[in-house]
Formats: C-alpha cells, structure tokens, sequence
C-alpha cells in the first residue's frame, strides 16, 4: 500500500508546507526538549554525592557513569530500527510515533521518583518510547508531500529547527530546575513538557491526514505472525527488565557497553555483508552502497566525540571551569545552548556555502564533506586539550574553551550530518531505503556507546588522564578524516552517477 498523501503543492497552510507539519514541528519539540533536558543531567546526577547535603545524587564513579550513558545514547537510537520495523508492518507510523510518546512521558516521570529502580526503570521507558517515535516521525514528515514535491527538503529543514528549539527548551528548562532545585524535578519537567507533546499530537493528529497511517499491505497471516512474535519479544523484554530491576540480574556497566559497543558493530557488519553478497542489488546500487559504508563509518567516529558534550565535557565544565556570569553560577547544562544557538546561526551559511561551491563546480564530494567534519571535531578536541592544560596550572578555566569546543563540534555537526542523512535517503538501494535509516542511525548508536567509553577513560584519574584521551581521539578522527579525503581524492566511493558521468566526460 503506498501510504503517501494526496497532497498538492496548494496545501501550503503552515509556513508555507502541508498543514500536517504543525503536529509534527511541535511533537518533535516536546520531545527533544524532553531529551536533551534529561540527558543534561544524566551524568551529573549519576556522579553527585549520594551524602549531599544538596541535591543528592546516585554517587557513581565517572567511570560507570559514563558508561551507562553511553548504553542508553546507543539504545535509544538502536532502537529506532525495532521501532521502524513495527510500524511498516504492524502499527503504522502515526500510530507508532503516538504510542512512542506516551511511553517517553511515563519513563520522565518514573524518573522524577527518586528511587534507584525507578531510575533504570525510566531510562528503560524512554528508550523503547523514543525507539517507536525518533524515526517514525522523520519518516512522516516526508510522506506529507507528493513524490516529486521540491518542497521536501525545506520541509525537513524547518523540522530540524524544532530540534534545535526543543533541546534549547531542555537545556534552559530542565537543566535549571535540576541543579539549581534538584535532580527529579528536572526530570519531572521533562515528563511534563512530553505530555504537552502528547496532548497536541492527540489534538492536531487529524491534520496528518492519512500520512504513513497505515502498516505495510501484507497477507492477514503473515502479520498475525510478525505480531506474535512481537508480543513474545516483548513479554521476554519485560522479563529481563523485571529481573534486572528486582536484583536477581546484575551487570558492569563498563563491560557490557563494551560488549554492547562490539554487538551494534557486528550487526552493522553483518547487514552491509547480507547487501553486498545476498540482496541482489545491481552493479550501480553497489557502487553506491559501498559510498554508504565509507559515510558509515566516519559518522561513527564524529558521533563517539559529539556526544562528550553530555559526559566528559559536562563533568569538566562542573569540576574545573569557571561558570559565573555577573555573580550568578550558571547551570552546567546551559553551556550545551551554544550547541543549538550556533546551528541557527550558521546551517544558512554552509548551506549557502555549498551551493555557491556547486554553482562553481566546485562543491566537495560527500566523503570529503564528512572529512571536513572530522577535522573540525579534532580540532575542538585539540582546544580542550589547551584548556586541561591551562586547568592544571590554574584551576578554574573561562568557559569560553568550551563555547569555542562546541562552536567547532558544530560546524563539524554541519558539514557532516545534514549531508549524511540527504546521502542515506538519496543512494539507498530502492528496496532497502527504510532500513538504510536504521544503519545511519544505527552509526549514532555505535558512536554514543564510545563516547562513554571513552569519556570514562578520559576522567578516570581527574585532569591527568584526560588529555591522552583526547590525543588518541584526535589522531582517531584525523586518520579517518585522512583515509575520506583519499578516497574522495582517487574517486574510490563514487556514485553510481558520478562514476557515469566521468566515463561520460573522458
């Protein structure tokens, strides 16, 4: 069943796109607001002392802390690829982005309880509730235009601010309330700005029309099978989970991410390995396919640094940066605003740098815009690195070593994301295109396990072990970023099309 809508180029009543993505623009903010909020105060909280005499917190080592936000930054978007797969072929996408929802409402305000099993317990919920909704709703988003529609990646940029307002929403909101009030009360505001969510999308869910709302058309047996299998599955999570929470299941959280890093990585393996040998796909799909892999694996590598910002970079702005602003001591989680504030300010200036490029004939191939990521990423660890220094000579540092962090992290953000997303969507084998989303996010799963990994590491004996840390992460990105710029250099990743075009031009 082909489940996009009738829309015409006259439905123009929000900004001048299908009205339907008013719902969308605003679900998505509520629940990146939600996100980021939370994730803000995720390892601080974890590592406050449990004998505070202000806002107590779980008393875990960095170590541990860090490692257990690098599991739940890979579950979340693991799961994104069960949550797709549930609603092409038994939910549905509206359906599954409503049930996702409320979900990650429950688990923010499980984790308002301040009880260690509730905890666990609301990380568990928000997982599973952003894995039916994070995808489903981007997959939504293009289904409201017609095939064809010139108007679609306009409208995917508009949804992309509703990111950023959210997560500046959550930094400003939450953040706040957790430091400075204490620890569930953020989590409670997340939970309630998710319910906000929830209420709109229930009021304005009408305005989607028949958008993905239905499942993938299939024989009444095959899905009453797929749902089956379903419910043991998810009978089964509940068993572990159940088991994990009473006690009777107890793990090291350094060494199942560890385990957890080498699982994602496999099935990654695996999958790419079924497609190249197994799929039936032509010469060119594989041509193109092998271009995916190379992206794959750079987007690894700048999500394991982008997502220090909620781990080592926050507990170095806590212990050893200066956070007075007039005499006020600022939230640590206001920091992380640069991130959001700087892709308002700059994603109109790459893209109008890459379209000047292109009308030049000029514009960079994809692997050497990835490259250009990387080397940003490396440099804003190559500026932290400074700032240790400096923090071991005289501690606190001006927080403006991190704003400059984040403002180069960002424009790696620019040159790579974007375009990676536009890439996956575009060079996908026609058969396979939902499921290339899941690998793109599957590269954000495996990079956010690593980021905790490596931010434990980075910390483990406070300011003397956190810049060979940094070092082998910043020769990590420039080998990789080295390795892109000679494929894109010796032509070894192109396209299908552009490898006809240069037989073509010779």
């Amino acid at each position: 069943m082909n489940n996009q809508i009738k829309s015409t180029s006259n439905d123009t009543w929000f900004f001048g796109h299908p009205k339907g993505m008013v719902t969308l623009f605003f679900t998505e903010m509520w629940e990146r607001m939600s996100f980021y909020g939370m994730r803000a105060l995720l390892v601080l909280y974890m590592t406050a002392a449990v004998d505070s005499t202000f806002n107590p917190g779980m008393g875990l080592s960095s170590e541990a802390a860090q490692a257990i936000y690098g599991i739940y930054v890979g579950m979340v978007y693991f799961m994104v690829i069960p949550g797709g797969w549930l609603a092409d072929n038994i939910l549905g996408h509206q359906k599954a982005v409503l049930i996702g929802a409320i979900i990650i409402a429950m688990g923010h305000i499980t984790l308002a309880i301040p009880l260690s099993e509730t905890f666990f317990l609301g990380l568990a919920l928000v997982v599973i509730g952003t894995g039916l909704l994070k995808g489903n709703i981007s997959t939504i988003v293009g289904k409201l235009y017609k095939e064809g529609d010139t108007r679609i990646q306009a409208g995917y940029t508009i949804f992309y601010m509703s990111i950023n307002i959210g997560s500046a929403l959550g930094f400003l909101v939450v953040a706040w309330l957790g430091e400075k009030i204490g620890w569930h009360w953020g989590f409670g505001a997340a939970g309630i700005g998710m319910i906000f969510g929830v209420m709109q999308y229930i009021f304005f869910k009408r305005l989607l029309g028949e958008a993905a709302n239905q499942p993938n058309a299939m024989p009444v047996a095959q899905r009453n099978g797929y749902l089956k299998w379903s419910k043991i599955t998810a009978a089964f999570m509940v068993i572990v989970l159940g088991l994990g929470l009473s006690g009777y299941i107890t793990i090291d959280a350094e060494v199942f991410a560890e385990n957890f890093a080498i699982f994602l990585t496999v099935v990654a393996f695996i999958y790419f390995s079924y497609l190249f040998l197994f799929a039936g796909l032509s010469k060119a799909e594989k041509k193109n396919l092998f271009l995916l892999l190379i992206l794959f694996i750079g987007a690894v590598a700048f999500w394991s640094g982008f997502d220090q910002s909620g781990s080592s970079l926050s507990l170095f702005a806590k212990e050893f940066t200066d956070l007075n602003v007039l005499g006020y001591e600022i939230p640590v989680g206001w920091l992380q605003l640069a991130n959001p504030i700087f892709v308002v300010i700059f994603a109109p200036i790459f893209a109008g740098i890459w379209m000047h490029l292109g009308r030049m004939n000029l514009d960079p191939s994809l692997p050497l815009k990835f490259a250009i990521g990387l080397f940003f990423m490396a440099l804003s660890f190559g500026v932290m690195i400074y700032a240790v220094n400096l923090a071991m000579e005289v501690s606190p540092v001006g927080m403006q070593w991190l704003i400059i962090t984040y403002l180069l992290q960002t424009w790696g953000e620019l040159a790579l994301s974007p375009i990676g997303l536009s890439a996956f969507s575009k060079y996908a084998p026609k058969k396979y295109v939902g499921q290339m989303f899941g690998l793109w996010f599957l590269a954000s799963a495996i990079g956010g396990v690593l980021s905790g990994l490596l931010g434990g590491d980075a910390l483990v004996d406070g300011l003397e072990s956190i810049s060979p840390v940094f070092e082998f992460m910043i020769n990590y990105y420039l080998v990789i970023g080295l390795v892109l710029v000679a494929v894109a250099a010796f032509g070894i990743a192109r396209t299908a099309d552009e490898a006809k075009a240069k037989v073509t031009e010779t």
